[in-house]
Parts: C-alpha cells; structure tokens; sequence
C-alpha cells in the first residue's frame, strides 16, 4: 500500500476511534442531566443543529438544496425524533449500557428492510448473528422474563423501539444521501437535527414539560450531548468510513456500545454477573456480525 493511502488509512481509524469514543458518552450525559427523557432529546439536536449550523457558515456552503431534500430530511427526522424519543426513556428504565446495546439491534433490520424494498440477498454469517444476538440479550436481561419488573421490560421495548425507528431514519438518510444534489453530511445532519428539535419541542408542549434547564450539570451535559455526541462525533465517523474496509470500520464503531455498557458499571454502578458479561460479549460479537457481513444487490 502506498504510503499516502497508508497515512489516510491510520488518520481515519484514529477519527472514527475518537467519534465512537465520544458517541458511547450518549447516554451517559443523558443520565447526568436532571431533565425529562424528551427535554433532553430536544436539547441534544437544538445545540447539535446550531453548532452544525456554525461549522456550515463558516465554510459557507449552501444550505438550500431544493424540495425534495427538505421532505426527505423532515421525515428522517420524524424517525430520528422517535428514536430519541424511545432511546431516552430506555436509558431511564434499563441504564445506559443496556439501552446502547439494544439501540444497536438495528444492524439486524436494517438488512431485513433491504430484502424486502431492495431485493438483497443476505448471506450465512448475517443470520447466524441473530440467534447470537438474542441469546445474548437473555443473558443480559436474565432467563426468565416474568421475573422482571415491569419498569425494565418496559426499558427494554423502548430500547427495541429505538432499533426499530433508527433503522427507518437510516434507511431515509441513505435515499437522501443518493439524491442528485447530495447535500454534505454536515447540511443533512443540521437539517435533521432542527426538524427533530421541532418534533420534540410540540412533544414538550403537549405533555407540559418545561424547556427550563435546572443547574449548571444538565447545562453543561447537554451541552456535551449536542457538541460532542450530535456534531464531532458524527462528523469524524462519516467523514473518515470511506476511506476504512467494512470490517475494520465494523470492529471499530463496535466501541461504541461496547464503552457504553463499560460507562453504566462504572459510573452509575451497574450490577452485571457473570453470566451477563457473557451475553454482552455475545450480542456485540452479533452486532459486529451483522453489520459487516457482505449484503449483494
């Protein structure tokens, strides 16, 4: 290998790295911040869409691309509002950890959505990883379903929820990132980070939650939720995948999750036996399995 493309190559490994470091905090400055589940989505993509907004003025790029994309990015926010939605909730009945993980199950259907619009074909590595995945999930959550409270089924068909609706908000994204005026990330992100805050802030009036932010710690965790989780992080990871092989970006991300269960036990003290340690290992060795097994048109 060249050694310009070996230099590309190790300098987008490192800024994926660092986007899927700061994206496993998430949930963390969730948890931190003293508001409602929906307040702090709301704030999540209104501080993310300014900071976009800034980066974009700054480098002066276009911000009008027409009707069609302006449909396309308010019904990908319509996905991405719901899978905040339901994301946030779950990390209030099941932890952070927990939460992230099952959020990533959408490397599960966003295949199945493929074979069923797009006519692809999936391949034996994809399905052998499902079975792992939910094995790993009982382990997780225990063996036993009626032995849970109520609260934490309920966290977990949120977080099932949250698979479900992202997997509706990528496949959008994808159909607008094909489009003929094909705005930049940064423009697609800023978009739906605005319509998503729209979505929630009529949530918020509804339900009577208030927009007020109680202290200086949910201040600055919204803040750090908006900047680093909704900005940076997905600007270095959208910027650099092109230049990595599907199976090192897949390895990679898988950081994601992987520090966001590491950050419950540590942080909010998460009592994780040994036999679930067992199943988190196994439903991110699914979750690495399905999103890089090969899919053919």
């Amino acid at each position: 290998m060249p050694a310009d493309n070996t230099r590309s190559l190790n300098h987008a490994l490192w800024r994926t790295t660092l986007g899927a470091i700061m994206i496993s905090f998430s949930a963390v400055w969730v948890k931190l911040a003293h508001v409602p589940p929906t307040v702090s989505a709301f704030y999540r993509v209104f501080f993310g869409g300014l900071f976009l907004l800034i980066i974009l003025l700054v480098r002066r790029e276009k911000l009008w691309r027409g009707w069609h994309c302006l449909g396309l990015s308010l019904l990908a926010a319509i996905f991405f509002a719901l899978d905040l939605y339901t994301w946030h909730r779950s990390i209030v009945h099941v932890g952070p950890g927990l939460a992230t993980i099952l959020g990533n199950f959408e490397v599960f259907l966003v295949p199945a959505v493929g074979v069923l619009l797009f006519g692809e074909r999936l391949n034996l590595r994809f399905v052998l990883s499902v079975p792992l995945a939910v094995a790993g999930l009982f382990m997780i959550v225990g063996l036993r379903w009626e032995q849970l409270s109520p609260d934490y089924r309920i966290g977990i068909g949120y977080g099932l929820s949250t698979a479900f609706f992202y997997t509706g908000f990528l496949i959008v994204l994808r159909k607008l990132q094909s489009h003929t005026s094909k705005p930049s990330a940064a423009l697609s992100l800023m978009v739906v980070s605005f319509s998503t805050a729209l979505y929630l802030a009529l949530e918020m009036v509804r339900t009577g939650n208030s927009f007020s932010i109680p202290d200086l710690q949910s201040g600055l965790s919204l803040v750090a939720l908006g900047l680093m989780c909704q900005t940076l992080g997905w600007l270095l990871i959208t910027r650099s995948l092109p230049w990595i092989p599907a199976a090192v970006a897949g390895l990679v991300l898988l950081l994601q999750p992987s520090l966001s269960f590491i950050w419950d036990v540590l942080f909010f003290n998460r009592t994780t036996s040994a036999l679930a340690w067992v199943g988190v290992i196994l439903a991110l060795s699914a979750i690495y399995l399905g999103a890089t097994s090969g899919r053919k048109a």
